[in-house]
This record gives C-alpha cells, sequence and structure tokens, in this order.
C-alpha cells in the first residue's frame, strides 16, 4: 500500500513525525507537507505563484518532501506528481489541537483529506488535543489501529474520514486502558465569535479572536461533547456541499426569466 502523509503544521512537526512511523505498519509513506505552519488556511490552493519543493531528510535518510504551499496544495502536488505512481490512502495529520465542530470548515488538516477525497481515494485526517506535553506516539498508534480497522470494513466507495483523539484517550491508552471510540457527527453549533480589541503603540486599533464563548451543549451526541467526556470520535465527511432536500424543493418553483417589455 502506498500511502500519502500530509498535514497543516509543516513538515518538521512532532505530529507527523510520530504518525509517519506509525503508519509503516501498513505500507510506504510518502511524505508531502507545507515548509511552514499553515494551520487555519482551509482549503486554500496556490495558483497565481509557482509552487517549490524540496527533500527534506532526517539524517541520512530521506523523510519527505517540504512544499511552500497549502495543505491541499501538498496533496494535489503529491498525487499529480511526486508519487510516481497510484496512491492507495491519504492521511493528513497528527494535528496538534482537535478540528471538531466547525472547526472542521477552517482546517487545513481536514482540508488535505478532502483533496484526496477528491480523487477518489480513501483519505482520513487525524488531530490531538492540544496539550504542551502532547503524546503524539501513543496518538499515532490509536489512529492507525483505526485506519487500519476502516480500511478493512469500509465498502468499495472511496471515504473521507475526520479523527479526533482527546488527551485523556490517549493517557488511558499508555495506562493499559482502551479508550472508546464514537461514532458522532461533527457539531454545528456556532462560537469563538468575540474578539479582544486592543491598541498598538502608534494607537491603531487591533483585533484578537477567541474561543469564546464555547458552543452550546445538545441533546444529541456530537464530536464536540464525546471529545469533551474523553472519547475519541470518528466522523465521516463529505465534499458535496448540495443540500439535496431544499434542491428538490426549489426545483418546483418553476423559476425562470421574465421577458424583457419593449417599449411600444
Amino acid at each position: 500500500m502506498k500511502i500519502l502523509l500530509a498535514n497543516d503544521d509543516g513538515i518538521y512537526a512532532p505530529g507527523l513525525r510520530a504518525l509517519h512511523d506509525a503508519l509503516t505498519q501498513l505500507g510506504d509513506v510518502l511524505v508531502v507537507a507545507p515548509a511552514t505552519e499553515q494551520s487555519g488556511v482551509g482549503h486554500s490552493i496556490t495558483y497565481l505563484t509557482p509552487l517549490t519543493c524540496k527533500q527534506v531528510f532526517m539524517g541520512d535518510e530521506f523523510f519527505g518532501w517540504a512544499v511552500d504551499g497549502s495543505p491541499a496544495d501538498c496533496v494535489k502536488l503529491g498525487v499529480a506528481e511526486l508519487a510516481q505512481g497510484p496512491v492507495d490512502l491519504i492521511v493528513s495529520g497528527i494535528n496538534g489541537g482537535l478540528n471538531a465542530g466547525i472547526n472542521v470548515l477552517y482546517s487545513g488538516t481536514v482540508a488535505a483529506a478532502i483533496e484526496g477525497a477528491f480523487f477518489r481515494i480513501p483519505s482520513i485526517a487525524v488531530s490531538l488535543e492540544f496539550d504542551p506535553h502532547a503524546d503524539f506516539e501513543a496518538a499515532a498508534q490509536l489512529a492507525v489501529s483505526l485506519i487500519r480497522q476502516i480500511l478493512q470494513k469500509q465498502g468499495p466507495e472511496s471515504e473521507l474520514y475526520n479523527i479526533n483523539i482527546p488527551t485523556a484517550a490517549a493517557t488511558a491508552f499508555r495506562q493499559g486502558i482502551p479508550p472508546e471510540v464514537h461514532c458522532v457527527p461533527m457539531g454545528v453549533e456556532r462560537y469563538g465569535d468575540h474578539y479582544i480589541k486592543r491598541q498598538d503603540p502608534k494607537g491603531r486599533n487591533y483585533y484578537w479572536s477567541t474561543n469564546d464563548p464555547p458552543p452550546k451543549p445538545t441533546d444529541h451526541e456530537t464530536d464536540l461533547n464525546a471529545l469533551a467526556a474523553g472519547h475519541i470520535t470518528l466522523t465521516p465527511l463529505q465534499f458535496n456541499m448540495t443540500k439535496q432536500s431544499q434542491l428538490d424543493q426549489i426545483s418546483q418553483w418553476g423559476l425562470g426569466i421574465p421577458s424583457q417589455q419593449k417599449d411600444a
């Protein structure tokens, strides 16, 4: 199996290295990652300037390609050029910080997986809750265990998945306690719409975005409350944003453009 591994934290991120080492259990891993951190860039791509890339070595061993672009650029370039042959699986991560709730829409980590799904390649994003002492090695083992099961159980269609791992799950794993895996939808409650207003030394206003207020609790389980309870979450995603139920409704409206009336 040929696996293309990307991320949005950059090619030198510890989460990328940990996932690279763990994924070698499943096949040959080709790293194509941003040269610098690209967190929060979403699904941006580079098309007004050329993409440059260079080989990166860990000691004397080739590790991967550093691309001066976005996570989506890395997957596009990796599949089209750098892999030099078919890719069987796209994995993105491990991100330092959860990508759950509406943050899925902003995430460069998830965008790299979505780009892989565009190619109709099974694609999986992996994120670990932020912690100054994040245990990426434990998270990588958890992620690869899940990825192996997903590949064994999914149908013939190439699917897109989002895995999030809370710190509590990685800690439990280290203690020999298997954490629970909950298959849940992404939360869609709005949050993080407040800003702190300050002034720079020249008297100009500037604003710091915050994560407040937190999302409101829901009466059904989502990735947000499952993660808060210490469970690993698995969410199947899709990139077709058509709201099919409304499409069927508006198709019955008989919309049209009236002809222009000519002056008499």
